[in-house]
C-alpha cells in the first residue's frame, strides 16, 4: 500500500472510494486547518491526486519532503513544476488520450454554435420573438471557410478531422511541421490572417500565456471567430473582449477562461460569443475514465513502482 495519499478533490466519487479503499486517503480540499495537517503528515505523504485545475501549489509540494507520484485527472500540466519534479525524482502522470473525442467534439459544437448563432436562435424561440418579429436574421455558414488550428497535438488533429466534413480547408500553427496534408503556418499572425476561424488547442503555460494577443485577433478581421478549449491563459483576455466589442471579430465560442469560476463579466454583456464553463470533457462516460485511469496510474505506483500513463 502507499502509505498516504493526499487527494486535492474528489475526482468522481465512486473513485475517490476506491482510492480510500486501496490506500491511506487524507481529502486536502475537506482539511480546515492545512498547515497543520502538512505539520503533522506532510513527510508521510508519498502520493497526490490532482487535476489540470489545481496542479500542484509549489509551496505545498515543497512541505511533502517524501513525495513520490503525482496522478493528475486531465491533460493540461501547466500548474505542476515538472522541472521541478524531475530535480526530485517525482513521477507524475496524466489522463491522455481518453477525453480527446468529447474534446475535439465541443470544439465543433463551439464553432457551429457561434457562427450559426444557437444562442440567439434559441432566445428567439422561447421569448417569442419570431412570433412577434418573424424570422430571425440569417447566420453565418462553416463550409468553405478556413480553420486555423493552434496546437496540432492530439486534440487539434482530432478537430480537424472532425471539421473536414463540414466543408472546411485546415491549417495550423506548432513548434514543428507535422506529417499531415494541412497547411502548415511556423507563424501565429499569418494563421490567423488566413483563417476565418481560430481554434486553440494548444497546452497552457508560459511558453502559450497570451500568445493570442491584439496583433492576432487584428489579422483575424472582421468577419472572423476564436475557439478556445485549450486555456484561459492562452488568450489576452481583455485584448479578446474589447476585440468582441468593438467587432475587431465576429464572434467567440469558450470553454475555458481567466479565473475560473469567476470570470470577467464583461463576457455575459456580449451577444457575439458562446460560454460553456470548462465542461469539454464533462460527460460521464469520459469523467468516469478518467478517474479509474487515476486510480489505475496510483495502482501501479503501488504494485510495480511504474505509471501507465507518464509524463516525467
Amino acid at each position: 500500500m502507499i502509505r498516504s495519499v493526499l487527494a486535492l478533490l474528489d475526482i468522481r466519487p465512486v473513485h475517490t472510494r476506491l482510492i480510500a479503499e486501496r490506500h491511506d486517503l487524507h481529502r486536502y480540499d475537506l482539511i480546515e486547518d492545512k498547515q497543520k495537517f502538512l505539520d503533522d503528515m506532510g513527510d508521510q505523504i508519498r502520493a497526490i491526486v490532482t487535476s489540470a485545475r489545481f496542479g500542484v501549489p509549489a509551496d505545498l509540494m515543497a512541505q511533502l519532503p517524501n513525495l513520490e507520484v503525482i496522478t493528475s485527472f486531465g491533460v493540461g500540466h501547466d500548474l505542476i513544476d515538472l522541472e521541478a519534479c524531475r530535480a526530485r525524482g517525482i513521477r507524475v502522470s496524466t489522463t491522455p488520450d481518453i477525453l480527446t473525442d468529447d474534446v475535439a467534439d465541443t470544439a465543433i459544437m463551439l464553432m457551429h454554435a457561434t457562427l450559426r448563432q444557437l444562442l440567439a436562435g434559441d432566445d428567439w424561440v422561447r421569448s417569442g420573438k419570431w412570433a412577434a418579429k418573424g424570422p430571425m436574421a440569417l447566420a453565418r455558414t462553416v463550409r468553405g471557410r478556413k480553420l486555423g488550428i493552434v496546437g496540432l497535438g492530439r486534440i487539434g488533429q482530432a478537430i480537424a478531422s472532425r471539421a473536414i466534413p463540414s466543408g472546411v480547408e485546415v491549417g495550423y500553427f506548432g513548434r514543428s511541421k507535422k506529417a499531415v496534408d494541412y497547411k502548415f503556418f511556423d507563424d501565429l499572425v499569418a494563421l490567423a490572417e488566413w483563417s476565418d476561424i481560430l481554434v486553440l488547442a494548444c497546452p497552457g503555460g508560459a511558453a502559450t500565456k497570451g500568445i493570442v494577443n491584439q496583433a492576432v485577433l487584428d489579422a483575424l478581421g472582421r468577419a472572423g471567430i476564436v475557439i478556445n478549449i485549450a486555456r484561459g491563459s492562452v488568450i489576452d483576455e481583455p485584448a479578446l473582449i474589447r476585440a468582441l466589442q468593438d467587432g475587431t471579430i465576429a464572434g467567440a465560442g469558450l470553454d475555458v477562461f481567466d479565473n475560473e469560476p469567476n470570470i470577467d463579466p464583461a463576457f455575459a454583456q456580449l451577444d457575439n460569443v458562446v460560454l460553456y464553463p470548462h465542461l469539454a470533457s464533462g460527460t460521464v462516460e469520459t469523467r468516469d475514465a478518467m478517474a479509474q485511469l487515476v486510480v489505475d496510474n496510483l495502482d501501479a505506483w503501488d504494485e510495480r513502482g511504474a505509471l501507465i500513463t507518464p509524463i516525467v
